[in-house]
């Protein structure tokens, strides 16, 4: 008999706010994040907007001597995982720390730190890089990091899967969970790749919008998108067995019911054509969770504003959900936050948890010209009132990595 698992913690550092009640109301409103780059000069740019986070002092939650020695993404992640710990009630000294783990990822780790020590190599000689450089930059860190601070040490390890890095942090977790290998998890995701090289590099894939105007830039399922917006910040679950949850009397906002991974082998960067990989993913996560396809009360796509990927995944939820995919709300945040890389699937699972909690469904804003090959609901510009029993969070990587969970309100 596997065993249940719950989230009974959340922290979140979004383009939209800096905790997770923040964030949450901002994805209420329909808060759009996305602005001009502030963080580097972008006059020979092509694209010059992103969804940058705002006001993050990482002295503000995390020593300042520590504090300098981890790049960006690692300070996202800690700051995240110290709102998390703390919502959940962990009583960090009473708890088993061979079962207490940690799963969180970055998709591209510290790529700020590895520019800013190559023009130090570049300028002044290989004696001025940093003894800190290696473990700045090395995406395991953030899991390492969160590890250290709360003394987690049952498994610890980070996914690398590109965009879909957050939800199969999460998904993996919960498996461990399940399987009773540990009886506490920090699972989610980080990201901090605004920077003139990961600007330069998504851009000379054609990647990004060049869009001028930040209240149609981010826009998908619209006809008019061209690319996607790149976001920062991180979003980190406390995940428990039910058992371990309730013994200790702990608040449970949700339950993970379902995960599904699989790859496209296909191409580096464009989904399957029909989408289907990320048909599988979503299936297979249906089938752990045990409910009828049509039991889905809300669909957070991956929605990436790109041509190829809302398309696809358009597709790919008519195969998987046949006439039942016109009666489920379908919507895409990363119109608010932009896209976060590493971090979106975890930040889409807490929008997942709070949804269902609220009885909320978040809108897809900036939406204006309706695409004939995207026909669902993608709750246009304007979120709704409806009760939600049942979540479901696509995360699509290049690399052909897809991933699925499923969430369920806990009642």
């Amino acid at each position: 008999m596997k065993n249940r698992v719950v989230i009974t913690g959340m922290g979140a550092i979004t383009p939209i706010g800096n905790d997770v009640e923040s964030f949450w109301n901002g994805i209420k409103e329909g808060k759009c994040g996305i602005d001009f780059i502030t963080c580097f000069d972008t006059t020979n740019f092509k694209a010059k907007l992103a969804a940058e986070v705002k006001d993050f002092n990482p002295e503000e939650s995390i020593d300042r001597r520590s504090a300098k020695r981890m790049a960006r993404f690692c300070q996202l992640a800690v700051a995240s995982a110290k709102e998390a710990v703390a919502n959940s009630n962990l009583d960090i000294e009473n708890i088993a720390q061979e079962r207490f783990g940690v799963m969180v990822g970055s998709g591209i780790g510290g790529l700020g730190t590895i520019e800013e020590q190559h023009a130090k190599l570049m300028e002044k000689g290989p004696g001025r890089v940093s003894p800190m450089l290696i473990p700045m930059i090395i995406s395991n860190m953030a899991a390492g990091n969160i590890a250290i601070e709360f003394g987690a040490k049952g498994i610890c390890s980070n996914v690398v899967t590109a965009c879909a890095t957050g939800t199969n942090a999460i998904g993996e977790a919960f498996h461990l969970l399940q399987d009773d290998r540990v009886d506490i998890m920090i699972a989610g995701g980080t990201e901090s790749s605004i920077t003139p090289l990961g600007i330069a590099g998504f851009t000379s894939m054609t990647a990004l919008s060049t869009s001028t105007d930040p209240l149609r830039a981010s826009i998908p399922f619209d006809k008019d998108r061209d690319g996607f917006i790149m976001g920062e910040g991180a979003g980190i679950l406390i995940l428990e067995t039910l058992q371990h949850a309730q013994k200790r009397g702990a608040k449970i906002y949700g339950e993970v019911v379902g995960y599904g991974t699989t790859c496209d082998a296909y191409h580096m960067t464009s989904p399957a054509p029909g989408g289907e990989g990320g048909a599988r993913a979503m299936k297979m996560a249906i089938k752990e969770a045990g409910i009828k396809p049509e039991e889905i009360s809300y669909i957070n796509a991956h929605g990436t504003s790109t041509p190829p990927n809302d398309k696809l995944e358009t597709a790919a939820i008519k195969s998987v959900f046949g006439e039942a995919a016109y009666k489920i709300p379908v919507s895409s945040t990363k119109a608010m936050t932009g896209h976060m890389l590493g971090a979106a699937g975890a930040i889409e699972a807490i929008v997942c948890v709070k949804a269902m909690e609220e009885s909320f469904v978040p809108a897809t804003i900036g939406y204006v010209n309706a695409d004939p090959e995207c026909d669902l609901d993608y709750v246009p510009n304007k979120g709704r009132e409806a009760n939600l029993e049942y979540t479901l969070s696509n995360s699509l990587g290049f690399g052909g990595h897809n991933a699925t969970i499923i969430m369920k309100a806990w009642r």
